[in-house]
């Protein structure tokens, strides 16, 4: 009975997904248009979420690809528009485009612009979502705003220091959102997963990869976390936001690691502190890495 009023609130709607071409962007995209719902999958990728978005409606889906680069809040606002005049409706919005930078490299190895590209794409972008989309939604009369964290936004993960900061954030703004809007008949919900097989957990296609720290050692270390494939994270995620649920944890187990954290946050972080082996190369590396490239003007999750 819920996967089947799952399927009849996805049916006939239409969802935009930041970061659409690949990762979890896409297992949505591809799950959300098999239960029966128009996708637009926004990307600055377009070449890559065009090939998807085609897979979709050769598979009997309703699909298209826009390019859109989250930090532009114009642009996201047009695509918001053109996708409502066409449609007639936004029935989901997934602010799921996200970068990272340093995966498993500790915050002594960080620039400043690092620092601002990391939170000018994960909050940045995601406000930039929801200034588009929220008032429309309300004017509608419903809508449902679903913004991707992590459960790097519920509890410490060292070696990740810029992006957890942008996740908590993300987390707190969902939270904060979600008792205004419940109000106005708008729906929202944050998505927090576990660790994910996708090319993100090797610091993905733009986020920087502090010189010395190989994809190689990167997924090395999150293959110990059990990562599950994003199809079946799509599947048991949108099951929950049909439920309105607020906080979204897949897979399940990690809800104990943030139950633990909130009734024992000394004894975590002090396990933490212990279990976190900086994969970044010595200081003087530090100061070689800081005078070569920046991190890449696009997002992924």
């Amino acid at each position: 009975m819920a996967v089947q009023s799952a399927l009849r609130i996805y049916k006939d709607a239409t969802a935009i997904i930041t970061g659409g071409a690949s990762g979890i962007g896409r297992a949505l995209a591809e799950e959300l248009a098999a239960r029966g719902c128009e996708v637009v999958l926004a990307d600055l990728q377009l070449e890559q979420a065009e090939e998807v978005a085609a897979a979709i409606r050769s598979a009997g889906g309703r699909a298209t690809a826009a390019r859109l680069d989250v930090t532009d809040h114009e642009e996201f606002e047009r695509l918001v528009e053109e996708t409502v005049a066409r449609t007639g409706r936004l029935d989901f919005l997934f602010n799921n485009a996200g970068i990272s930078h340093g995966m498993g490299a500790g915050a002594r190895h960080y620039r400043i612009e690092d620092w601002r590209r990391v939170i000018e794409v994960n909050v940045g972008g995601t406000v930039n979502g929801v200034q588009a989309a929220y008032n429309l939604m309300i004017e509608q009369g419903f809508g449902h705003i679903v913004n991707t964290a992590s459960m790097a936004g519920l509890v410490p993960s060292p070696g990740t220091t810029s992006y957890v900061t942008t996740k908590h954030a993300v987390v707190g703004l969902s939270h904060n959102l979600r008792a205004e809007a419940a109000q106005l008949g708008v729906r929202v919900s944050v998505l927090c997963p576990g660790v994910i097989r996708t090319p993100f957990i090797e610091g993905g296609t733009y986020g920087r990869r502090v010189e010395g720290v190989t994809s190689e050692a990167t997924r090395e270390m999150w293959e110990q976390k059990k990562p599950i494939s994003p199809e079946k994270f799509a599947r048991k995620a949108l099951d929950e936001v049909a439920r309105n649920k607020g906080v979204v944890i897949v897979p399940g187990f990690w809800k104990l690691f943030w139950l633990l954290f909130r009734l024992a946050p000394k004894f975590c972080l002090n396990i933490a502190t212990k279990n976190f082996k900086d994969l970044g190369r010595s200081p003087a590396a530090v100061g070689r890495t800081a005078r070569k490239g920046s991190a890449a003007p696009a997002e992924e999750r």
